[in-house]
Protein backbone atom coordinates (compact mmCIF):
# COMPACT_ATOMS: atom_id res chain seq x y z
CA UNK A 1 0.00 0.00 0.00
CA UNK A 2 3.82 3.85 -0.82
CA UNK A 3 14.28 11.72 -0.44
CA UNK A 4 15.65 13.45 -2.16
CA UNK A 5 19.20 13.27 -2.41
CA UNK A 6 21.72 15.59 -1.39
CA UNK A 7 23.71 17.87 -3.70
CA UNK A 8 26.79 15.85 -3.93
CA UNK A 9 30.17 17.08 -5.29
CA UNK A 10 31.84 14.01 -6.05
CA UNK A 11 35.25 12.88 -4.02
CA UNK A 12 38.06 13.31 -6.71
CA UNK A 13 40.42 10.53 -7.30
CA UNK A 14 43.01 10.81 -4.83
CA UNK A 15 41.22 13.21 -2.31
CA UNK A 16 37.90 11.69 -1.63
CA UNK A 17 39.23 8.88 0.71
CA UNK A 18 37.52 10.00 4.00
CA UNK A 19 40.34 8.16 5.68
CA UNK A 20 42.45 11.27 4.93
CA UNK A 21 39.96 13.48 7.07
CA UNK A 22 39.21 11.00 9.64
CA UNK A 23 41.38 12.86 12.15
CA UNK A 24 40.34 16.31 11.15
CA UNK A 25 44.19 16.64 10.02
CA UNK A 26 44.71 19.97 8.45
CA UNK A 27 47.67 19.58 5.43
CA UNK A 28 48.03 23.01 3.92
CA UNK A 29 50.24 23.06 0.29
CA UNK A 30 51.55 26.32 -0.23
CA UNK A 31 52.64 27.29 -3.77
CA UNK A 32 55.36 30.15 -3.78
CA UNK A 33 58.66 30.42 -5.24
CA UNK A 34 60.18 32.20 -1.91
CA UNK A 35 61.74 30.12 0.96
CA UNK A 36 61.20 33.35 2.98
CA UNK A 37 57.67 33.00 2.26
CA UNK A 38 57.22 29.42 2.79
CA UNK A 39 59.51 29.72 6.52
CA UNK A 40 57.06 32.61 7.59
CA UNK A 41 53.91 30.88 6.43
CA UNK A 42 55.92 27.73 8.84
CA UNK A 43 56.41 29.58 11.72
CA UNK A 44 52.40 30.87 11.61
CA UNK A 45 51.06 27.64 11.22
CA UNK A 46 53.59 25.99 13.84
CA UNK A 47 51.58 26.01 16.73
CA UNK A 48 49.12 23.54 16.08
CA UNK A 49 50.43 19.99 15.93
CA UNK A 50 47.35 19.14 13.65
CA UNK A 51 48.52 20.96 10.81
CA UNK A 52 50.74 19.49 8.26
CA UNK A 53 52.50 21.82 5.56
CA UNK A 54 54.20 21.17 2.48
CA UNK A 55 55.80 23.75 0.48
CA UNK A 56 56.15 24.00 -3.43
CA UNK A 57 58.83 26.15 -4.69
CA UNK A 58 58.67 25.10 -8.38
CA UNK A 59 55.08 26.12 -9.56
CA UNK A 60 55.73 23.91 -12.36
CA UNK A 61 55.34 20.87 -10.10
CA UNK A 62 52.54 22.21 -8.14
CA UNK A 63 49.89 19.79 -9.85
CA UNK A 64 52.50 16.86 -9.33
CA UNK A 65 52.74 17.74 -5.47
CA UNK A 66 49.31 18.06 -5.00
CA UNK A 67 48.56 14.96 -6.01
CA UNK A 68 50.95 13.33 -3.88
CA UNK A 69 50.09 15.07 -0.55
CA UNK A 70 46.25 15.55 -1.26
CA UNK A 71 46.05 18.96 0.76
CA UNK A 72 43.37 20.13 2.24
CA UNK A 73 43.63 23.74 1.23
CA UNK A 74 45.81 25.51 -1.08
CA UNK A 75 47.95 28.35 -0.46
CA UNK A 76 49.21 29.85 -3.82
CA UNK A 77 51.04 33.07 -4.89
CA UNK A 78 50.01 34.68 -7.87
CA UNK A 79 53.26 36.24 -9.06
CA UNK A 80 55.84 33.71 -9.58
CA UNK A 81 58.57 33.54 -12.15
CA UNK A 82 57.84 31.33 -15.65
CA UNK A 83 53.70 30.90 -14.48
CA UNK A 84 51.20 33.02 -14.12
CA UNK A 85 49.36 33.05 -10.80
CA UNK A 86 46.01 33.25 -12.40
CA UNK A 87 46.42 30.45 -14.81
CA UNK A 88 48.24 27.94 -12.09
CA UNK A 89 44.22 28.81 -10.09
CA UNK A 90 42.76 27.68 -13.76
CA UNK A 91 44.60 24.73 -13.78
CA UNK A 92 44.04 23.66 -10.24
CA UNK A 93 40.38 24.48 -11.07
CA UNK A 94 40.82 22.28 -14.04
CA UNK A 95 42.37 19.30 -12.80
CA UNK A 96 39.92 16.57 -11.26
CA UNK A 97 42.66 15.63 -8.35
CA UNK A 98 42.47 19.75 -6.94
CA UNK A 99 39.05 20.74 -8.49
CA UNK A 100 37.15 20.86 -5.02
CA UNK A 101 40.34 21.60 -2.64
CA UNK A 102 39.82 25.42 -1.24
CA UNK A 103 42.20 27.83 -2.71
CA UNK A 104 43.42 30.63 -1.14
CA UNK A 105 45.67 32.98 -3.18
CA UNK A 106 48.38 35.43 -1.77
CA UNK A 107 49.39 38.80 -3.80
CA UNK A 108 51.52 41.14 -2.57
CA UNK A 109 48.62 43.94 -2.86
CA UNK A 110 45.27 44.71 -2.75
CA UNK A 111 43.97 44.72 -6.84
CA UNK A 112 40.39 44.69 -7.12
CA UNK A 113 40.26 43.45 -11.14
CA UNK A 114 42.81 41.16 -9.99
CA UNK A 115 40.93 39.79 -6.93
CA UNK A 116 37.65 39.54 -9.12
CA UNK A 117 40.23 36.99 -11.85
CA UNK A 118 41.18 34.97 -9.35
CA UNK A 119 37.26 34.66 -8.19
CA UNK A 120 35.72 33.64 -11.39
CA UNK A 121 38.81 31.24 -12.03
CA UNK A 122 37.51 29.45 -8.68
CA UNK A 123 39.92 30.75 -5.79
CA UNK A 124 37.85 30.73 -2.41
CA UNK A 125 39.51 33.53 -0.71
CA UNK A 126 42.37 36.44 -1.16
CA UNK A 127 44.76 37.77 1.10
CA UNK A 128 47.10 40.12 1.17
CA UNK A 129 50.82 38.46 1.82
CA UNK A 130 51.98 38.35 4.51
CA UNK A 131 48.97 38.54 6.68
CA UNK A 132 48.27 37.90 10.35
CA UNK A 133 49.12 35.01 12.40
CA UNK A 134 45.25 34.93 13.53
CA UNK A 135 43.84 35.37 10.45
CA UNK A 136 45.88 33.09 8.39
CA UNK A 137 45.63 30.55 11.06
CA UNK A 138 41.84 31.09 11.08
CA UNK A 139 41.06 30.94 7.38
CA UNK A 140 43.23 28.16 6.65
CA UNK A 141 41.10 26.32 9.91
CA UNK A 142 37.78 27.10 7.92
CA UNK A 143 38.35 26.35 4.67
CA UNK A 144 39.93 23.18 5.37
CA UNK A 145 37.15 22.11 7.45
CA UNK A 146 34.75 23.36 4.76
CA UNK A 147 36.40 20.54 2.67
CA UNK A 148 36.37 17.96 5.04
CA UNK A 149 33.13 18.10 5.78
CA UNK A 150 32.67 17.84 2.40
CA UNK A 151 34.45 14.73 1.76
CA UNK A 152 32.73 12.99 4.23
CA UNK A 153 29.30 14.17 3.49
CA UNK A 154 30.24 12.91 -0.18
CA UNK A 155 31.34 9.25 1.30
CA UNK A 156 27.62 9.17 3.35
CA UNK A 157 26.10 9.67 -0.09
CA UNK A 158 28.07 7.23 -1.96
CA UNK A 159 27.26 4.61 1.07
CA UNK A 160 23.78 5.67 0.77
CA UNK A 161 23.63 5.80 -3.04
CA UNK A 162 25.39 2.23 -2.77
CA UNK A 163 22.64 1.21 -0.50
CA UNK A 164 19.93 2.27 -2.42
CA UNK A 165 21.54 0.27 -4.96
CA UNK A 166 21.53 -2.38 -3.44
CA UNK A 167 17.95 -2.53 -2.10
CA UNK A 168 16.58 -1.18 -5.52
CA UNK A 169 18.40 -4.86 -6.65
CA UNK A 170 16.31 -6.64 -3.83
CA UNK A 171 13.37 -5.02 -4.45
CA UNK A 172 13.67 -6.04 -8.09
CA UNK A 173 14.53 -9.82 -7.27
CA UNK A 174 11.81 -9.73 -4.81
CA UNK A 175 9.72 -8.13 -8.12
CA UNK A 176 10.41 -10.96 -9.99
CA UNK A 177 9.84 -14.04 -7.32
CA UNK A 178 6.31 -12.75 -6.68
CA UNK A 179 5.82 -12.10 -10.58
CA UNK A 180 7.19 -16.05 -10.80
CA UNK A 181 4.46 -17.35 -8.00
CA UNK A 182 1.42 -15.59 -10.05
CA UNK A 183 -0.77 -18.25 -11.71
CA UNK A 184 -0.83 -18.92 -15.55
CA UNK A 185 -3.69 -17.63 -17.09
CA UNK A 186 -7.00 -19.99 -16.42
CA UNK A 187 -8.70 -20.97 -19.42
CA UNK A 188 -12.02 -23.15 -19.63
CA UNK A 189 -15.78 -22.34 -18.62
CA UNK A 190 -14.29 -19.48 -16.47
CA UNK A 191 -11.41 -17.46 -18.28
CA UNK A 192 -9.50 -15.97 -15.92
CA UNK A 193 -6.21 -13.52 -15.93
CA UNK A 194 -3.85 -10.90 -13.77
CA UNK A 195 -1.92 -8.19 -14.64
CA UNK A 196 0.89 -6.83 -11.54
CA UNK A 197 2.86 -4.40 -12.67
CA UNK A 198 5.58 -3.41 -9.46
CA UNK A 199 6.05 0.14 -8.19
CA UNK A 200 9.99 0.90 -7.63
CA UNK A 201 9.32 0.14 -3.45
CA UNK A 202 7.77 -2.96 -4.43
CA UNK A 203 3.80 -2.93 -2.20
CA UNK A 204 2.63 -6.15 -1.05
CA UNK A 205 0.20 -7.34 -3.61
CA UNK A 206 -0.53 -10.83 -4.32
CA UNK A 207 -3.70 -12.54 -6.38
CA UNK A 208 -4.61 -16.13 -7.21
CA UNK A 209 -7.20 -18.40 -8.44
CA UNK A 210 -7.67 -22.20 -8.45
CA UNK A 211 -10.44 -25.00 -8.26
CA UNK A 212 -11.07 -25.97 -5.01
CA UNK A 213 -13.42 -28.51 -6.34
CA UNK A 214 -14.96 -29.48 -9.71
CA UNK A 215 -17.77 -26.75 -8.72
CA UNK A 216 -15.91 -24.34 -6.57
CA UNK A 217 -13.61 -21.36 -7.77
CA UNK A 218 -11.89 -20.16 -5.22
CA UNK A 219 -10.66 -16.29 -6.14
CA UNK A 220 -8.19 -13.47 -3.82
CA UNK A 221 -6.36 -10.26 -4.04
CA UNK A 222 -4.63 -9.13 -1.27
CA UNK A 223 -2.38 -5.88 -0.37
CA UNK A 224 0.01 -5.81 2.43
CA UNK A 225 0.54 -2.45 4.21
CA UNK A 226 3.54 -0.86 3.39
CA UNK A 227 6.15 -0.96 0.54
CA UNK A 228 9.32 -3.20 0.55
CA UNK A 229 10.51 -7.04 0.76
CA UNK A 230 9.23 -6.88 3.71
CA UNK A 231 5.46 -6.57 2.81
CA UNK A 232 6.39 -8.67 -0.13
CA UNK A 233 7.05 -11.65 1.67
CA UNK A 234 3.84 -11.64 4.00
CA UNK A 235 1.99 -10.80 0.87
CA UNK A 236 3.61 -14.55 -0.46
CA UNK A 237 3.05 -16.35 2.87
CA UNK A 238 -0.77 -15.42 3.08
CA UNK A 239 -1.26 -16.23 -0.67
CA UNK A 240 0.85 -19.46 -0.25
CA UNK A 241 -1.75 -20.32 2.67
CA UNK A 242 -4.72 -19.69 0.93
CA UNK A 243 -3.71 -21.37 -2.21
CA UNK A 244 -2.43 -24.80 0.36
CA UNK A 245 -5.62 -24.21 2.00
CA UNK A 246 -3.04 -24.94 5.22
CA UNK A 247 -5.97 -22.84 7.45
CA UNK A 248 -6.81 -25.70 9.99
CA UNK A 249 -10.88 -26.30 10.35
CA UNK A 250 -11.92 -23.51 7.29
CA UNK A 251 -14.08 -24.60 4.81
CA UNK A 252 -12.37 -23.01 1.61
CA UNK A 253 -15.54 -22.53 -0.04
CA UNK A 254 -16.85 -20.03 2.53
CA UNK A 255 -15.49 -16.77 2.31
CA UNK A 256 -16.26 -15.09 5.34
CA UNK A 257 -14.65 -18.17 7.19
CA UNK A 258 -11.43 -17.89 5.47
CA UNK A 259 -10.70 -14.56 6.47
CA UNK A 260 -11.80 -15.06 9.95
CA UNK A 261 -8.95 -17.92 10.04
CA UNK A 262 -6.30 -15.82 8.31
CA UNK A 263 -7.48 -13.10 10.57
CA UNK A 264 -6.40 -15.58 13.45
CA UNK A 265 -3.24 -16.68 12.28
CA UNK A 266 -1.96 -13.27 10.67
CA UNK A 267 -1.94 -11.08 13.86
CA UNK A 268 -0.28 -7.78 13.01
CA UNK A 269 1.64 -8.11 16.48
CA UNK A 270 3.82 -11.10 14.94
CA UNK A 271 3.74 -9.55 11.68
CA UNK A 272 6.13 -6.55 12.30
CA UNK A 273 3.07 -4.11 12.86
CA UNK A 274 1.71 -5.31 9.24
CA UNK A 275 -1.78 -5.96 8.28
CA UNK A 276 -3.22 -6.70 4.75
CA UNK A 277 -6.58 -6.29 2.98
CA UNK A 278 -7.95 -8.73 0.74
CA UNK A 279 -11.22 -9.85 -1.29
CA UNK A 280 -11.77 -13.52 -1.52
CA UNK A 281 -14.70 -14.83 -3.01
CA UNK A 282 -15.56 -18.32 -4.58
CA UNK A 283 -17.92 -19.10 -7.49
CA UNK A 284 -20.41 -21.96 -7.68
CA UNK A 285 -20.16 -22.84 -11.05
CA UNK A 286 -23.78 -24.95 -11.11
CA UNK A 287 -26.03 -22.45 -9.37
CA UNK A 288 -23.66 -19.60 -10.58
CA UNK A 289 -23.65 -18.05 -7.18
CA UNK A 290 -20.52 -15.84 -5.84
CA UNK A 291 -20.18 -15.76 -2.27
CA UNK A 292 -17.50 -13.29 -1.53
CA UNK A 293 -15.63 -11.78 1.85
CA UNK A 294 -13.91 -7.96 1.22
CA UNK A 295 -11.48 -7.04 4.40
CA UNK A 296 -11.01 -3.03 3.86
CA UNK A 297 -9.99 -4.00 0.05
CA UNK A 298 -11.27 -1.77 -2.48
CA UNK A 299 -15.01 -3.27 -4.05
CA UNK A 300 -14.84 -6.25 -6.26
CA UNK A 301 -16.58 -4.76 -9.73
CA UNK A 302 -19.42 -7.62 -10.95
CA UNK A 303 -19.94 -5.99 -14.40
CA UNK A 304 -23.36 -7.20 -15.82
CA UNK A 305 -23.76 -6.91 -19.65
CA UNK A 306 -27.76 -5.87 -18.70
CA UNK A 307 -27.49 -4.65 -14.98
CA UNK A 308 -24.32 -2.61 -15.10
CA UNK A 309 -22.15 -2.66 -12.52
CA UNK A 310 -22.28 -4.51 -8.63
CA UNK A 311 -19.39 -3.25 -5.99
CA UNK A 312 -18.93 -6.41 -3.64
CA UNK A 313 -17.69 -4.69 -0.25
CA UNK A 314 -18.60 -5.48 3.17
CA UNK A 315 -17.72 -3.62 6.49
CA UNK A 316 -14.94 -6.08 7.88
CA UNK A 317 -11.36 -4.37 9.11
CA UNK A 318 -8.00 -5.47 7.91
CA UNK A 319 -7.03 -8.61 8.41
CA UNK A 320 -4.59 -8.41 11.59
CA UNK A 321 -6.41 -5.80 13.35
CA UNK A 322 -8.81 -7.41 14.89
CA UNK A 323 -9.04 -9.88 17.87
CA UNK A 324 -8.73 -13.63 17.43
CA UNK A 325 -12.05 -15.78 17.25
CA UNK A 326 -14.15 -12.34 16.03
CA UNK A 327 -16.39 -13.16 12.86
CA UNK A 328 -15.83 -11.89 9.45
CA UNK A 329 -19.36 -11.49 7.40
CA UNK A 330 -19.53 -11.73 3.83
CA UNK A 331 -22.35 -11.72 0.63
CA UNK A 332 -23.30 -13.60 -1.95
CA UNK A 333 -24.05 -12.24 -5.76
CA UNK A 334 -25.79 -14.26 -8.86
CA UNK A 335 -23.43 -13.91 -11.90
CA UNK A 336 -25.41 -13.67 -15.07
CA UNK A 337 -23.78 -15.23 -18.34
CA UNK A 338 -21.28 -12.94 -19.51
CA UNK A 339 -20.12 -11.27 -16.60
CA UNK A 340 -16.93 -10.18 -15.71
CA UNK A 341 -15.61 -9.62 -12.70
CA UNK A 342 -12.52 -7.15 -11.61
CA UNK A 343 -10.34 -7.61 -8.31
CA UNK A 344 -8.15 -5.19 -8.09
CA UNK A 345 -5.72 -3.25 -4.89
CA UNK A 346 -6.17 0.28 -4.25
CA UNK A 347 -2.62 1.29 -6.73
CA UNK A 348 -5.19 0.67 -9.79
CA UNK A 349 -8.40 3.08 -7.90
CA UNK A 350 -6.06 5.18 -5.70
CA UNK A 351 -3.90 7.12 -8.13
CA UNK A 352 -2.98 10.71 -7.03
CA UNK A 353 -3.01 13.52 -9.75
CA UNK A 354 -0.18 15.89 -10.17
CA UNK A 355 -2.16 18.47 -8.52
CA UNK A 356 -2.64 16.73 -5.23
CA UNK A 357 -5.89 15.35 -5.65
CA UNK A 358 -6.92 12.05 -6.10
CA UNK A 359 -8.88 10.31 -8.43
CA UNK A 360 -12.53 9.64 -6.67
CA UNK A 361 -14.36 5.50 -6.34
CA UNK A 362 -17.09 7.55 -8.09
CA UNK A 363 -15.29 8.65 -11.27
CA UNK A 364 -13.36 5.06 -11.01
CA UNK A 365 -16.60 3.05 -11.05
CA UNK A 366 -18.10 4.85 -13.79
CA UNK A 367 -14.70 4.89 -16.10
CA UNK A 368 -14.95 1.01 -15.59
CA UNK A 369 -18.66 0.74 -16.32
CA UNK A 370 -17.63 3.23 -19.74
CA UNK A 371 -15.26 0.63 -21.32
CA UNK A 372 -16.33 -1.83 -23.88
CA UNK A 373 -16.80 -5.29 -21.82
CA UNK A 374 -14.57 -7.21 -24.82
CA UNK A 375 -11.74 -5.07 -24.28
CA UNK A 376 -8.82 -5.33 -22.49
CA UNK A 377 -9.86 -4.09 -19.14
CA UNK A 378 -6.55 -4.30 -17.00
CA UNK A 379 -4.93 -2.67 -20.27
CA UNK A 380 -7.28 0.52 -20.41
CA UNK A 381 -7.18 0.59 -17.13
CA UNK A 382 -3.08 0.91 -16.22
CA UNK A 383 -3.11 3.35 -19.34
CA UNK A 384 -5.80 5.58 -17.56
CA UNK A 385 -3.95 5.41 -14.13
CA UNK A 386 -0.53 6.87 -16.05
CA UNK A 387 -2.24 9.24 -17.69
CA UNK A 388 -3.69 10.49 -14.61
CA UNK A 389 -0.75 10.47 -12.77
CA UNK A 390 1.33 11.58 -15.76
CA UNK A 391 4.41 8.83 -14.99
CA UNK A 392 5.35 5.81 -16.50
CA UNK A 393 6.09 4.20 -12.88
CA UNK A 394 2.77 4.51 -9.87
CA UNK A 395 3.76 5.27 -6.76
CA UNK A 396 2.04 1.88 -6.11
CA UNK A 397 2.09 -1.37 -6.96
CA UNK A 398 -0.91 -1.81 -10.46
CA UNK A 399 -2.58 -5.61 -9.44
CA UNK A 400 -5.86 -6.57 -11.23
CA UNK A 401 -7.54 -9.67 -11.71
CA UNK A 402 -10.37 -10.37 -14.53
CA UNK A 403 -12.53 -13.27 -14.53
CA UNK A 404 -15.32 -13.65 -17.40
CA UNK A 405 -18.05 -16.01 -16.84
Amino acid sequence: MSHAAPTNISPQPGFGDPRASSARRTRVLLVDDQAIVGESVRRMLGDDPAVELKHCLDPAAALATATAFQPTVILQDLVMPEIDGLLLVKFFRANPGTRDVPMIVLSSKEEPVVKAQAFALGANDYLVKLPDKLELVARVRYHSEAYQRLLERNEAYRRLTESERQLAQEVGQAARYVKSLLPAPLRGEVLADGKFVPSTQLGGDMFGYYWIDDDHLALYLLDVSGHGVGSSLLAVSASNTIAARSLPDTDFRDPAQVLTRLNDTFQMDRQDGKYFTIIYAVYHRTSRTLRYCNAAHPAGLLLDPAAGVTQLESGNPWIGMLPPGLPFEGGEVTVPPGARLLFYSDGVCEIERPDGTYWPSDEFVAFVAGLDRTADLPGLLYAEARRLRRAEILDDDFSILDIRF
